[in-house]
């Protein structure tokens, strides 16, 4: 990844909250350092509160680390949000589109407020429900389709305005797992025909493993107990080790 320009940098980057009612500061983040170059694939495995979310929050700008430095494409993600829009695209474990919008008004929804003229903006839209096999729905309310339909077309919204950086929050664990897959696969396809750099949060040793990808695996707080990168064509029994080693980590073992 030498020649690879940086996308996301975290140096030593810690992040506590205090607690309601005081006492000691909850500690999200300890210490965290990785980068990740650009086009890279990056999967963050970890039980819940480990820390993942908040390292996603962190990334996204959406808060500010207690100690370190996050950089993002040179920025800080908080001081300088809005910097980013337009730059970033998040999909989220629920599809948060807006129930008094068609889907392919949500999925417009991000060029509006880049202020790409209506009819142009309703055109990449219609293409976007197109590639992602939702054409017939594009004037359909979020309460008319289907949970993996929605998913579909949040995943639809994220790609849209074209974003140099996907954030995505355990996007298809709420989906059956036909339907899951089936949205993996073409969200894998999307990637690598937009050669976006994505940051790919997880609590499925298999998803995680199914991406084919980086994978840092947290313990809390967040910090990096393991990491490894898989290829397409990494064997079966690597694959197997792999996940064993990672068993292991979150079993409290490795």
């Amino acid at each position: 990844m030498s020649n690879t320009p940086l996308e996301i940098l975290f140096e030593r980057v810690s992040k506590s909250f205090s607690r309601p009612g005081g006492g000691p500061a909850f500690e999200a983040v300890r210490d965290l350092s990785f980068s990740v170059g650009r086009g890279e694939l990056v999967a963050i495995l970890g039980k819940t509160g480990c820390g993942k979310s908040t390292t996603f929050n962190l990334i996204s700008g959406l808060i500010r680390p207690s100690a370190g430095r996050v950089a993002v494409q040179g920025h800080d993600p908080y001081a300088d949000f809005a910097w980013f829009r337009g730059k970033i695209g998040i999909v989220f474990q629920n599809d948060r589109l807006m129930p008094w919008r068609t889907a392919i008004e949500n999925v417009a929804l991000g060029l509006e407020l880049n202020k790409v003229p209506p009819a142009q903006r309703l055109e990449i839209a219609a293409s976007w429900l197109a590639r992602l096999g939702l054409s017939g729905h594009a004037n359909d309310y979020p309460h008319a389709l289907s949970g993996g339909m929605r998913q579909r077309v949040s995943v639809a919204r994220a790609f849209a305005g074209k974003p140099d950086i996907l954030l995505c929050d355990e996007p298809f664990s709420a989906l059956d797992e036909h339907t899951g897959n089936a949205l993996r696969q073409e969200f894998r396809n999307l990637l690598q025909e937009t050669g976006a750099t994505s940051i790919f949060i997880t609590h499925s040793i298999d998803e995680a493993l199914w991406f084919s990808a980086r994978l840092m695996v947290f313990e809390r707080p967040a910090r990096i107990a393991y990491e490894t990168t898989l290829a397409p064509e990494t064997s079966e029994a690597d694959r197997a080790a792999v996940r064993d080693r990672i068993r292991k980590v979150l079993s409290g073992e490795g």
